[in-house]
């Protein structure tokens, strides 16, 4: 079964007296493993269709269905649950709380969900060491560089185990080197634990490791290209 489909899905602001539409009749598939990329120019759609895959909005027409349960039916407690337990989040800005440690923001999540606090850290201090910040656990986010920000907010989404991370431009704050090597880990996560990335991104870098290109435009999605 597809992590995501998305069925014609079409979403519209309004700018004044002007309506635009963000994203316009939008069909894809997220499949288990992939490793993909919505790209494109500024103002295409694809923070717009990643926020609609995440269920943080809600399409004006179309549907898009999680592991076959079509999102827009859903309560408001159950889409919250599935933002929870099935979707790991990475945003440009890294979002990580303050005053919380970076054990503390990686395990966030495992603590909403009542995993039992043994497991918590055993998954915890396994997730920071495989990003590299097994030294870091005690340090909060200002006191780590963006990029070590970063693996922090990656361990977070992954730790939950999800079905599906998204990242939106998760390499627009770091420098080239911080990006390359945000992105060997992330492809080995892929690779190794079989973690299903679907980013938002017109970095080259992103793009040249991507196994498959949606290439957005106007709304549209223009062609999707999977690498040999």
């Amino acid at each position: 079964m597809s992590i995501i489909e998305l069925d014609k899905i079409t979403r519209i602001y309004k700018q004044g007296l002007h309506e635009v539409r963000a994203v316009d009749g939008v069909s894809l598939t997220v499949e288990p493993g992939d490793f993909a990329v919505l790209c494109g120019p500024s103002g295409s759609g694809k923070t717009t269709t990643l926020n609609l895959i995440g269920a943080l909005d809600l399409p004006d027409s179309g549907r898009v269905l999680f592991e076959g349960r079509d999102v827009g039916k859903l309560s408001r407690g159950e889409q919250s649950r599935l933002r929870r337990d099935r979707i790991g989040f990475v945003f440009q800005a890294y979002n990580l709380i303050p005053v919380l440690t970076a054990y503390e923001n990686a395990e966030f999540i495992l603590a909403l969900q009542g995993v039992p606090e043994k497991e918590r850290r055993e998954r915890v201090m396994t997730l920071l060491d495989a990003v590299g910040l097994g030294g870091m656990a005690d340090r909060r986010p200002d006191e780590l560089s963006g990029g070590q920000q970063q693996r922090v907010a990656i361990a977070r989404a992954v730790a939950p185990n999800p079905a599906l991370v998204l990242a939106d431009e998760p390499t627009a704050n770091v420098d080239s080197a911080t990006a390359e090597s945000l992105l060997d880990m992330m492809q080995k996560l892929n690779e190794d634990r079989g973690v299903t990335f679907l980013f938002s991104s017109h970095d080259d870098r992103v793009m040249g490791r991507a196994r498959r290109l949606l290439h957005m435009l106007d709304g549209r999605l223009e062609r999707d290209e999977v690498k040999a």
